[in-house]
């Protein structure tokens, strides 16, 4: 046959990765009605147009394919696309709540609005948050979003028991497409019922974690059957975690801040090393300007706080092993998150500067920390020396005062002006002494420091003076207006007994005037309150404190001045009112009822009145007198009264 009119030969088809093969470029023009679906983000149905339209026109079978081939790709990227946006969404919507939880600080907002913000991106029918109660060893429901059911709000689960139980149990999500279908969690009669009444079907569960610890469980569920996709889950996820945060830092807002600076302070480290130089230097001036200025301890640790960028606080008492530790070695130990530095000066232990939440310290800052800890103890040395000296100085005064050897008035003023005390005011003498004996004579002096140290201590407070004497402690505290020598005494031993733990007894003059103008009265004035001292313990009234106008007639002798109208007033004084507003004779009925042997019958004869006459005017009396006024005690007191009333009453004439 001629060449010319020869059969073409078959021609093979095209392999994958020749030209116009499956993944071969499709030819111009042929992606453009894709793009311009892809550009208004049409359906997925309609990129099925331009095939049926090719086909229905007749077109080639190749034309065909290679729109096919176009709209397989043209799907693909709309899938990616979809798959981005979505993606977007769900970061962009974890972005605003972790703004929105940034700016909240009360936590009941801040569970609600973990709640709030879980149901909204999954688009479930409810949301809900319990948290893990570490003393009965459960979760319970702590806040709901959607939720209808009151029996359900108030659920407590078990560690194990529901799906709830299971999440906080092992830490891991948990979801199911149907709660009472799944085998893989505890059931209880309690749980399911809540769940039921609910409604709800398909529970999804995540954990909320500090760490390696669950804190509580984050929930996302609906009233129909539902699977939860693998993104969801980790989106849930991802939330859970960003709530635990917020959770954290509702709870612990001053601990995050302080972590917080800490990161800042090593990431300057990190930035330019010889910021650590310029700190030590910065902490060496102002600790040398502290001391020369008469700074105290807590602005020392207001000084490192600021240096080391963190919490630095002074404290009496830390935990024993570390602070011992610290002590023995020399050096800041650490003490789980904390470096305590012990506050010494020789064998005495004075206290502890304690760095808080910052377990990484390097060795300049733990050495700021030391040398911080040293200037701290010897501002405190400084401060209880300069403290013993004007205790010395106020007990110096008082001893002139008690000894009389300065007789100058001005002289006497200028020295308690010094010390923030007026002689010209109205004073109290105070004789204290603890009770408890001593095993030894080593612990009594020990015991009679501590009473003075203390008494010294409520002299400065109080503008008043304090010495040791006699085994135990005088004080000469001002009486303010309204106030009586008495209660003064009791509170004075009250404040002294709990500030050496033992029992203080305190006895008190009666109140002083002028004291620079009467220089043997305090000395006089100190006797009288060494009486009442030792009337009190004669009379087993350890611990309390009293003044000699407490004991009745007893004060008179116990009275470095007697003050027998004092006693009068204070015994009869309302039965000679009552005689002066009204004309009665209350106190001459009274005084014969004493002489007549306390016989109604016999008052009345030398009275000359009717018997009920008396007895009327008795029953007065002791409505005047209190309702034990013929005890034996007070009838003493009285009629002793009623012999000083005459003895100092006018002479007629």
């Amino acid at each position: 046959m001629p060449r010319d009119h020869a059969q073409p030969a078959a021609r093979p088809a095209p392999h994958a990765d020749e030209p116009g093969g499956p993944d071969a470029p499709a030819p111009p023009g042929v992606e453009t009605p894709f793009l311009e679906l892809l550009a208004r983000g049409a359906s997925a149905d309609a990129y099925e147009q331009p095939v049926l339209l090719a086909r229905a026109e007749g077109a080639p079978a190749g034309r065909v394919a290679t729109l096919e081939r176009a709209k397989g790709l043209a799907l693909r990227v709309r899938s990616d696309l979809e798959d981005r946006r979505r993606r977007e969404a769900e970061l962009s919507a974890l972005f605003e709540t972790a703004h929105d939880l940034a700016g909240l600080r009360d936590l009941d907002a801040v569970l609600r609005a973990i709640v709030q913000r879980a149901r909204s991106l999954l688009g479930t029918d409810v949301a809900y948050l319990s948290l893990n109660d570490p003393a009965r060893g459960d979760t319970y429901m702590r806040v709901t979003e959607g939720s209808v059911a009151a029996r359900f709000q108030q659920l407590r689960l078990g560690m194990g028991e529901g799906l709830g139980g299971l999440v906080a149990q092992t830490a891991r999500p948990y979801v199911t497409d149907d709660y009472f279908a799944d085998a893989r969690f505890q059931h209880t009669r309690a749980i399911d019922a809540g769940v039921r009444d609910e409604g709800l079907v398909a529970i999804l569960g995540v954990p909320l974690t500090l760490g390696h610890h669950v804190i509580g469980v984050l929930f996302a569920a609906d009233r129909r059957a539902r699977v939860f996709e693998r993104e969801q889950i980790a989106l849930l996820g991802s939330f859970a975690a960003l709530a635990a945060a917020a959770l954290d830092a509702a709870n612990l807002l001053a601990e995050t801040r302080s972590a917080l600076a800490g990161l800042e302070h090593a990431n300057e480290i990190i930035r330019d090393r010889s910021g650590v130089i310029e700190r030590a230097s910065d902490i060496h001036d102002r600790l040398t300007e502290l001391v020369l200025r008469g700074g105290g301890v807590h602005d020392v640790a207001a000084a490192v706080s600021e240096v080391l960028a963190a919490t630095v606080d002074f404290t009496e008492s830390a935990a024993a092993p570390a602070l011992e530790e610290s002590r023995a070695e020399g050096h800041a130990v650490r003490h789980g998150d904390d470096w305590i530095a012990a506050v010494a000066a020789g064998g005495e232990q004075l206290g502890a500067l304690v760095l808080r939440d910052h377990p990484g310290l390097d060795p300049v800052d733990q050495l700021v920390l030391e040398r911080a800890a040293m200037v701290t103890s010897l501002l405190l040395l400084a401060r209880r020396s300069a403290a013993e000296a004007e205790q010395r100085v106020r007990g110096e005064l008082l001893d002139d005062l008690l000894d009389a050897r300065d007789r100058d008035p001005r002289l006497l003023r200028d020295r308690a002006r010094r010390l923030d005390a007026d002689l010209d005011a109205t004073h109290v003498v105070l004789a204290a002494r603890i009770d408890a004996p001593a095993p030894d004579a080593g612990q009594e002096a020990d015991a009679r420091r501590r009473l003075w140290s203390a008494a010294s201590h409520l002299a400065a407070t109080r503008q008043g003076l304090a010495a040791a004497r006699d085994g135990g402690t005088v004080l000469l505290l001002p009486l303010a207006e309204g106030d009586a020598a008495t209660e003064l005494a009791r509170r004075t031993a009250l404040h002294l007994g709990t500030a050496v733990h033992e029992a203080v007894t305190v006895g008190a003059s009666a109140p002083l005037t002028h004291l620079t103008g009467r220089p043997d009265a305090v000395a006089a004035a100190y006797t009288e309150a060494g009486r009442c001292l030792d009337a009190l313990r004669l009379l087993g009234r350890r611990g309390d404190g009293a003044a000699a106008e407490d004991f009745g007639f007893l004060g008179l002798l116990l009275a470095g001045e007697r003050d027998v109208t004092g006693f009068v007033r204070r015994t009869v004084g309302e039965v000679v009112a009552y005689d002066e507003r009204r004309g009665t004779d209350l106190l001459r009925t009274l005084d014969a009822y004493f002489a007549c042997g306390m016989s109604p019958a016999r008052t009345k004869d030398a009275l000359h009145v009717h018997v009920n006459t008396v007895a009327q005017r008795l029953e007065r009396v002791g409505r005047l007198l209190g309702a034990d006024w013929q005890s034996p005690a007070r009838a003493l007191e009285i009629q002793l009264a009623l012999r000083l009333h005459r003895l100092s009453a006018p002479a007629p004439r």
